[in-house]
């Protein structure tokens, strides 16, 4: 139900755009969206995310052991929210990697830019109105 009513109050901002959209498929509008021409590529971009998955987390194993985190002696409650911490970087590290064997490096290289700026926003340094830096 929300989510109709966020749909209307953007509608009714962005009339035409939304007009045009709704009238394209999904993968129509993620051809809008990512900036891609064929479906062609916007499978290429799907199966990097998901081989870099899968590699993610297997590289993440041997890096858990290493740190001598493993589910038989680490709680879950640790062990689970910790090996996340770790997949996460190396999933960052090696999606553009993946993305280079596909072809699709240009696209997931403005990915990886555009999320270490929404990153750098939500922890990064804020200037307050006086010109001072706060953390």
């Amino acid at each position: 139900m929300a989510v109709c009513f966020i749909a209307a109050y953007l509608c009714r901002y962005f009339n035409h755009y939304c007009r045009k959209l709704a009238k394209l498929s999904f993968f129509e509008r993620l051809k809008v969206k990512w900036g891609t021409s064929s479906n062609v590529q916007i499978f290429l971009i799907f199966t990097a995310f998901a081989i870099n998955g899968s590699f993610a987390t297997w590289v993440a194993s041997p890096l858990t052991e290493l740190l001598g985190l493993s589910k038989e002696t680490t709680d879950g409650f640790l062990y689970w929210p910790l090996r996340i911490l770790l997949v996460f970087p190396v999933y960052q590290i090696t999606l553009p990697i993946s993305g280079f064997f596909l072809g699709q490096f240009k696209f997931f290289w403005a990915f990886e830019l555009k999320m270490l700026r929404t990153l750098g926003r939500l922890f990064g340094r804020r200037k307050t109105q006086d010109g001072n830096v706060r953390l």
